[in-house]
């Protein structure tokens, strides 16, 4: 009876929690949602895109109740039974921003910066939740400096290797690979994860980015079709394919139909491991002590 008490919470709590952020994407500041020092008065200006409540208010409302009753399944041992609030408030708290981060990367193509220091605070909430609570990652015997450490070392590598991709793609590419939205998320998300959890953020986000990228590709190759046939059967193909250029250029870099942004991912990859910590740590405890980094 208790048990099925804790899911029924999760869920209330879930729906009211993606309620609300509906509510408050409505009612960011504009600045939020626009690339750095993007203004009304640009020619290529789009007003931000916010959340509605259908479709984009279901589903944050069914993800983070997913999250919560994922939550009371796996941690519910280590976080509920031992009463470790320190945990609890973590995850109760960074699931709908991590909602947040994937609505408007999707929506508008940008991750605020607020979003981003808000993970970081409950990074450093789950910092001293290691620290005061204990983690599964570490024995009792650790000294009180390696949570601490896990944490800010998994921050540096993870933003540092986003901040890698980006200058190495811009300087030899001439283009950008990764956002820098995407680097100050994973910094703030590695500050969660630690470095043991980087690596499933790390697999679950690349192997859910493939997933999507698999139809992205082949709606890609029917529309390059399509466009070829345009050019083929029209009575001027060279006017036809300038045609077809003006009005790919004419599209807003949100709406383009080949970009695929990749924070959402990096934010599943966290919520993943947030609500599945203890699951993790079991599966991969072998594999931790073989190798000896078990302090």
């Amino acid at each position: 009876m208790k048990d099925v008490l804790f899911y029924v919470f999760a869920i209330v709590t879930g729906v009211l929690a993606g309620a609300l952020i509906t509510y408050l994407f409505g009612r960011f500041p504009e600045k939020w949602l626009q690339d750095y020092g993007v203004t009304p008065q640009d020619p290529d200006y789009r007003p931000s895109k916010r959340m509605r409540p259908f479709p984009e208010g279901v589903i944050a409302s069914a993800f983070c109740a997913v999250c919560y009753c994922v939550t009371v399944y796996f941690c519910k041992d280590q976080y509920i039974n031992l009463f470790k609030p320190m945990h609890l408030a973590v995850i109760l708290l960074v699931i709908p921003v991590l909602m947040l981060v994937m609505m408007a990367d999707k929506l508008n193509r940008i991750i605020p910066d607020q979003f981003s220091l808000f993970i970081a605070g409950c990074g450093i909430l789950s910092i001293l939740a290691d620290v005061f609570e204990g983690s599964v990652w570490f024995s009792p015997d650790a000294k009180w400096y390696i949570p601490i450490l896990n944490k800010l070392i998994a921050s540096a590598v993870g933003g540092g290797v986003i901040w890698l991709i980006g200058f190495l793609s811009i300087t030899f590419l001439g283009r950008e690979g990764m956002g820098m939205g995407d680097m100050r998320l994973l910094f703030a998300t590695g500050l969660i994860t630690g470095c043991y959890g980087l690596l499933v953020l790390v697999y679950i986000s690349i192997f859910s980015a493939v997933l999507f990228a698999v139809p992205l590709l082949v709606r890609k190759m029917k529309r390059i079709t399509a466009e070829k046939k345009r050019i083929d059967e029209a009575e001027d193909p060279r006017a036809e394919r300038l045609k077809i250029q003006r009005e790919k250029a004419a599209i807003h870099f949100a709406e383009d139909p080949d970009y695929m942004a990749f924070g959402p991912f990096l934010a599943l990859g966290c919520a993943v491991f947030a609500i599945m910590e203890p699951f993790f740590f079991e599966k991969m405890a072998q594999t931790i002590i073989l190798f000896g980094v078990y302090f």
